[in-house]
């Protein structure tokens, strides 16, 4: 992992470059501490566009700015028996918030997959996972994608080091994400 030497002696991470395609990758030094976190974060993203943006048009269609392509939320649950011991564990994966919050709920209540567990079910949001892919549009006419996930954010498909430059200075002023 490298790290930018600050006047302070405080270290910071920075987006680290990788080898072929155009992409850059910045693991968090803590991940999202819950969906509520991570939400915030993409919901202040798309709305307020620090990373400046535009909006284009294509064949007979406009697009916003920055648009989520795809969101993948996956819960994990782990069953247990009557002393505590494992006997089970599941995962179950949702396209949206509102499916993974509701999905964990009708997880925990289900009997009939509790009855076949022979266990307790419980929810272990530690483990769970999310990220989002967004498509976003350069001023200069690019346009690239940003992938934010629960430990990392990933910036592929780029050309102009001034995106990963903008795209870095967003991360860095993100309290979640430093």
């Amino acid at each position: 992992m490298q790290l930018r030497q600050e006047s302070a002696g405080c270290q910071m991470r920075y987006f680290k470059p990788k080898p072929g395609t155009k992409s850059a990758v910045r693991i968090l030094n803590t991940p999202f501490a819950d969906i509520a976190a991570f939400t915030m974060v993409v919901r202040a993203l798309v709305l307020n566009n620090p990373i400046g943006c535009t909006s284009y048009r294509s064949v007979k269609k406009s697009h916003p700015p920055l648009e989520i392509v795809r969101e993948m939320y996956t819960a994990k649950f782990l069953y247990t028996n009557d002393k505590g011991k494992r006997i089970g564990t599941g995962q179950e994966m949702y396209d949206s918030v509102d499916g993974y919050e509701f999905g964990i709920a009708a997880m925990i209540t289900n009997m009939a997959n509790i009855a076949a567990h022979q266990g307790k079910v419980r929810h272990i949001p530690g483990a769970d996972h999310f990220s989002v892919l967004l498509k976003c549009h350069d001023p200069n006419g690019e346009l690239y994608f940003l992938s934010i996930a629960r430990d990392r954010v990933t910036l592929s498909s780029y050309i102009d080091e001034g995106i990963r430059k903008r795209v870095e200075a967003w991360a860095e002023g993100v309290p979640a994400m430093v």
